[in-house]
């Protein structure tokens, strides 16, 4: 969701900024690939881009190609810098942090890197529990340019490349385009920052063929295709290689309530199960969808929850919900009921409005948060204890050798490797969210 900073902002979600965008995923049949094959023929693809020189719009007929002999190969943070205010209530809204080395391997668990969507820094980094940058595609706020990415606002690891969502920057956020600038492109990227493939032109904005708005999340499917969340065309889309949308579910440019409508969506996440979760942010709810159409489940936290930024489905069956406005994360179960919160705005010393926008539950029981105004990546207990914190709370900055100097309204953070709650690139063998690399 394209961060307008503006009062009415659902977790940054006021009239997005029009985006272009497109994704070129390549359809390779589950049943023809190994549960690898997908992530091996990309980094296969990476590896003769770069030993080839080639350019960095790489061209389509290579890619498919080298993923077709790839499928018949297969076949035949810094130290942490929480607030030291006293301990509060421990209870599920509690608020109370604890000053944990940010270096303790029990914040990232078996892996050993975080990726993290820099939003108005214009990157995507991947820094390790010490806070370093070990790898970034964007050259800061400073460039506004299809160099960089900008405003970006998801980043996901596909093997040994990324997968990125740029939406643009909204008037007054970019002192090289103050009015505001859109980029609205999805680009995978390879270790070298060369793009492997986009959808998606920089600066443009529409809602025809091979155009999207405001594209705010892109999931990388394990078929091969791209679920991607074009909110300003209020949808959910899923393209292939051939900018074909094979599957969609709202109603192009129509934002409502009413049956097969969004307002605002701001994500998408594919179910073990086969049905969709969408975070139907304007509308307040979060939905499960089937390829039919039919919405079989609807949380609202009892009617509570205002501007869902993302949804996921917890191992126990659980639904982790980032409620933005009430600058907060919830988990309800199936009932609907909350039997686990955390507020981001109660500590001394934190923006009054924080609108987080990204809540992960970790294989290692830890729930990873972008508090996106707060200007910081949180790591949280079920104690609602900050045990790790990447970033100044409510202090913008940058720096090109690690965190130390801050972050500018971080939108997304992953763990590399843990896809617990969400939609792993290729299928998770035994469904403990660490298959994928």
């Amino acid at each position: 969701m394209l961060c307008q900073v503006a009062a009415a902002d659902q977790g940054c979600s006021v009239a997005p900024t029009a985006a272009t965008f497109a994704v070129r995923a390549l359809p390779l049949a589950p049943e023809v690939l190994s549960p690898r094959a997908v992530v091996a023929s990309f980094a296969r693809l990476s590896h003769l881009q770069e030993d080839a020189a080639m350019p960095r719009a790489h061209s389509l007929a290579a890619i498919a190609a080298t993923v077709v002999a790839a499928a018949l190969a297969v076949a035949c943070a810094g130290p942490d810098r929480s607030p030291t205010s006293p301990p509060s209530d421990a209870a599920s809204s509690a608020t109370a942090t604890d000053r944990v080395d940010s270096r303790s391997a029990t914040l990232f668990g078996r892996h050993h890197v975080m990726m993290i969507a820099d939003q108005f820094n214009n990157r995507v980094i991947e820094v390790d529990e010490t806070g370093e940058i070990r790898w970034h595609f964007g050259n800061g706020p400073r460039d506004v340019t299809a160099a960089s990415i900008i405003g970006v606002n998801d980043a996901q690891p596909v093997g040994d490349l990324v997968l990125m969502a740029g939406t643009g920057a909204p008037p007054g956020t970019e002192l090289l385009c103050p009015q505001g600038c859109a980029d609205n492109r999805v680009l995978l990227v390879n270790r070298s920052g060369h793009i492997v493939w986009q959808y998606g032109t920089f600066g443009v904005t529409g809602a025809g063929p091979n155009q999207l708005s405001s594209p705010v999340q892109a999931t990388f499917l394990p078929n091969g295709h791209v679920l991607i969340t074009d909110q300003g065309n209020q949808r959910i889309i899923e393209v292939n290689r051939h900018h074909h949308i094979v599957w969609q579910y709202g109603q192009t440019g129509v934002a409502g309530i009413g049956a097969g409508q969004l307002n605002n969506p701001n994500s998408a996440e594919l179910l073990e199960n086969g049905h969709i979760l969408i975070a139907d942010e304007n509308n307040n709810r979060a939905i499960e969808v089937t390829r039919h159409h039919t919405i079989v489940a609807t949380f609202t936290g009892g009617g509570t929850l205002s501007g869902v930024a993302f949804a996921s489905r917890l191992p126990n069956g659980h639904t982790l919900i980032t409620d933005s406005n009430n600058n907060r994360v919830v988990e309800l179960d199936s009932h609907d009921h909350i039997v686990w919160s955390y507020a981001t705005n109660t500590q001394t010393g934190s923006n009054a409005n924080p609108l987080p926008t990204r809540a992960l539950r970790l294989a290692n029981g830890l729930t990873l948060i972008s508090d996106q105004f707060n200007d910081r990546v949180i790591f949280v207990n079920h104690a609602g204890r900050i045990v790790g914190q990447f970033g100044t709370l409510d202090v913008p900055g940058f720096g090109t050798d690690d965190t130390r100097p801050g972050l500018n309204a971080p939108y997304d953070a992953k763990i590399v490797g843990d896809f617990t709650g969400i939609t792993a690139p290729v299928p998770d063998g035994d469904h403990d969210g660490d298959d994928p690399r």
